[in-house]
C-alpha cells in the first residue's frame, strides 16, 4: 500500500458506476485518496456520505469549477499531508487507470522539481471529436503564443511535489482555463514540464466528460487575447500619436521629422504597453524585466524609424502607411521576446 502519494480527484456529479469502480481499484494501491465533492447535486449526497467514512471530502457548497477544486484540494493536502512525496491529480470519469497513476507517481518521485503530464495519444480512433478538436486547437496555440510544446494540453493526470504544489496555488483560473494556465505558469517561473504517454482511455465517447470546447476554449484563450487587445490598442497609440508629431515636426522644420515622431510615440506608447501588459496580462512586474522591456523598446524603435527613413528615400510611400507594414513585422518579433526574455523568470 503507498503512502507516499495522496491522489486528487475533483468531482462533479460523476458517473457513480465508473467512479465507484476506479475508487475501488484505487484504493487498493493507495491509502492516501483525498475527493473534491465540487457542488455536485443532491442525487449524489449519498454516494459521497458513504465515501466520506473512508476518504476525506472537501465539499464545495455551489460548483466553482475544477480550478478551485484543484487548488482547494492542494490546500487541503499541503496542509494535511506534510510527509507526502508527491501529489497526484485524477478525473473521475474512469479515463485514467491505475498502471498509469503509478507511472506519474514513479516520475513525480524521480523528477519533484518539475510538473508531470500524463500524455494521450490523440490520433487513436476512439478519441471523441471534441475532445481531438479541442486539444489540436489548444496544442497549436500554445505551440504559437506561449513557445511550449505540448501534446495533452487538457489532461488532467498530473503529477507534483509539494514545492511544485505550492506554485499552483496561485496560479489564476476558476474552471478548466487553470489547467491550461498552469502550463503557462510552469514557463513563466521555469518549472520543467515533464510528458509520460498514458493509454488513451474514453468511455461511451466520455459523455461524462463537462468540458464545452467552444466556451471553456474562450476562457483558456483569455490570457492571448488580453494580450493581443494590449498589443493593438499599444499599435494604435503608436500610430496616432506618430501621426500628430509628424505633423507637429514638419511645421516646426525639426530635421529629420520621421525619426523623431518615431521616438517621441513609441516612448509614450511603449511604457503604456509594459505598465498594462506587466499588470494585466504576465502579471511579473520587477526592475529588471522593465530595463529589458525598455532597451527591447529602445532597439526596436531605432530599427523602425531607421526603416522607415530608408525605405521612404527608395520607394515614394506614405510614412504612416509604411510605419503600420514595418510596425507589424517587429510585433512578431517583439511578442517572442517579451514571451521568452522580458517577462520570463529565468
Amino acid at each position: 500500500m503507498n503512502k507516499e502519494a495522496v491522489i486528487l480527484i475533483p468531482c462533479y456529479n460523476p458517473d457513480e458506476k465508473i467512479m465507484d469502480n476506479f475508487i475501488k481499484e484505487l484504493g487498493k494501491k493507495y491509502q492516501n485518496i483525498v475527493l473534491i465533492d465540487d457542488g455536485c447535486s443532491k442525487e449524489h449526497e449519498a454516494y459521497f456520505k458513504k465515501l466520506e467514512k473512508k476518504y476525506p471530502i472537501v465539499k464545495h457548497y455551489k460548483n466553482y469549477g475544477k480550478g478551485r477544486g484543484i487548488k482547494n484540494g492542494l490546500n487541503f493536502i499541503l496542509n494535511n499531508y506534510p510527509d507526502c512525496k508527491a501529489i497526484i491529480t485524477a478525473d473521475c470519469d474512469g479515463q485514467h487507470s491505475i498502471k498509469d497513476i503509478t507511472k506519474i507517481y514513479e516520475e513525480t518521485i524521480n523528477n519533484p522539481n518539475s510538473l508531470i503530464l500524463g500524455t494521450r495519444n490523440f490520433e487513436s480512433e476512439n478519441v471523441p471529436f471534441k475532445s481531438r478538436y479541442g486539444n489540436k486547437i489548444t496544442r497549436n496555440i500554445f505551440k504559437i503564443f506561449v513557445g511550449l510544446t505540448i501534446s495533452d494540453t487538457q489532461t488532467g493526470l498530473r503529477g507534483m511535489s509539494q514545492k511544485v504544489a505550492e506554485a499552483m496555488l496561485s496560479i489564476s483560473g476558476e474552471r478548466y482555463e487553470y489547467e491550461t494556465n498552469v502550463l503557462i505558469g510552469c514557463k513563466t517561473e521555469d518549472i520543467p514540464i515533464v510528458e509520460v504517454p498514458i493509454k488513451t482511455i474514453y468511455i461511451e465517447e466520455n459523455r461524462t466528460s463537462h468540458f464545452n470546447p467552444i466556451k471553456d476554449s474562450i476562457m483558456i484563450y483569455k490570457l492571448f487575447i488580453k494580450y493581443i487587445i494590449v498589443a493593438l490598442s499599444s499599435f494604435f497609440i503608436d500610430i496616432f500619436l506618430f501621426s500628430l508629431f509628424l505633423i507637429a515636426y514638419n511645421k516646426l522644420g525639426i530635421l529629420y521629422p520621421i525619426i523623431a515622431a518615431t521616438v517621441t510615440a513609441r516612448t509614450l506608447s511603449s511604457a503604456y504597453n509594459y505598465f498594462i501588459n506587466a499588470k494585466l496580462v504576465f502579471k511579473k512586474m520587477n526592475k529588471w524585466s522593465i530595463v529589458k522591456y525598455f532597451i527591447l523598446v529602445f532597439v526596436q524603435m531605432w530599427v523602425s524609424a531607421f526603416a522607415v527613413s530608408w525605405i521612404c528615400k527608395v520607394i515614394p510611400l506614405n510614412p504612416v502607411a509604411l510605419k503600420i507594414i514595418v510596425d507589424t513585422f517587429i510585433f512578431i518579433v517583439n511578442f517572442i521576446i517579451q514571451r521568452e526574455f522580458i517577462f520570463n523568470k529565468k
